[in-house]
């Protein structure tokens, strides 16, 4: 998925900035370190934090340099990415072997310790006290986030609050810090606490966007095969709100995980409850309330291009 091009074009060079700059605050003495934070970089990614970073500072009025800060919230991504594939013994990333594939467990876990620590850094040089502050407490959200998501993996009666709980932490937290890190950096606090709101708003609204995917059979969009997630029973917002329809779909998945036959048709009896298209309602009506937040900025390009980036966020699965 690639930003719209009036997101990428208004902060070209600022991103290309955060490239090289992402790629230098990655080295290390210790050679492993370096190897397995630059192996996950290298694979690519839709960098959507920095892009938040970056648009959400110049429509706060930075004027400055933002893209070691822009490397800040991309540092602490990659750490969780390294520690979740850990976790969930994953076998791929990004289309290629997931990192504790090609090193060590151990060394992996470590490497993503130290993505963290230099994003923390980082936070502290380039935003100053009130953003490294948050960046600690968000670093803490993800981290109990993280782990609910074990704890729930395969529980489908926990329900809808519970996986919005999970979502909430592990992955909108980070989002809201790197909307409102430009802001803070330059002690527009009014401004922050918009961006803050607009941030978690849109990525409660990516990460449910991401769990419609799973029942849209768009691999190249996911890099993954349609109905990874269902086969897995993990409790995503499309599977539980079919369940809540269909307690005969609840009743099967709740007694065993599926047979790789039987995922296609379960994913099929999904989208034919209405699930997926009524999830994606639901992040649709989190992107108007995110947008409800953002117009609290003044006009800018900077505000525009977020307005379409999450119009885009959402509408990508349609």
């Amino acid at each position: 998925m690639q930003p719209p091009i009036t997101a990428f074009s208004l902060v070209t060079t600022e991103l290309v900035d955060c490239e090289q700059a992402l790629f230098d605050l990655l080295s290390s003495k210790v050679q492993a370190v370096e190897e397995i934070g630059r192996y996950l970089a290298a694979s690519g990614g839709k960098r959507l934090r920095p892009l938040f970073t970056a648009l959400g500072a110049r429509a706060s009025g930075h004027r400055g340099a933002v893209h070691r800060l822009m490397c800040a919230g991309e540092l602490i991504h990659l750490g969780s990415l390294l520690h979740d594939d850990v976790v969930d013994e994953a076998d791929a990333r990004r289309g290629r072997p997931a990192a504790h594939k090609v090193f060590t467990n151990p060394s992996v876990i470590l490497a993503g310790d130290f993505c963290v620590a230099r994003g923390m850094l980082i936070a502290a040089e380039e935003g100053g006290l009130k953003a490294v502050t948050e960046l600690t407490r968000t670093v803490a959200e993800m981290s109990e986030g993280e782990i609910s998501q074990l704890l729930n993996a395969g529980h489908l009666e926990l329900g809808v609050d519970a996986y919005y709980e999970v979502i909430d932490r592990k992955s909108a937290s980070l989002m809201a810090w790197c909307a409102a890190a430009g802001a803070w950096a330059i002690g527009q606090d009014d401004h922050a606490a918009a961006l803050h709101s607009f941030g978690r708003r849109m990525g409660v609204a990516f990460q449910i966007a991401d769990d419609v995917l799973d029942y849209s059979g768009e691999e190249r969009l996911t890099g993954k095969p349609a109905g990874q997630d269902l086969a897995q029973r993990k409790p995503t917002l499309p599977l539980l709100l079919a369940m809540e329809r269909r307690p005969n779909l609840k009743e099967r998945l709740m007694e065993r995980a599926p047979a790789e036959s039987e995922v296609p048709a379960l994913v099929a009896e999904v989208v034919a409850s209405g699930a997926a298209q009524d999830a994606l309602d639901i992040a649709r009506a989190h992107v108007r309330d995110g947008l409800a937040d953002l117009a609290r900025l003044p006009e800018s390009p900077a505000r525009a291009a977020l307005v379409g980036l999450a119009h885009h966020l959402v509408e990508r699965v349609s």
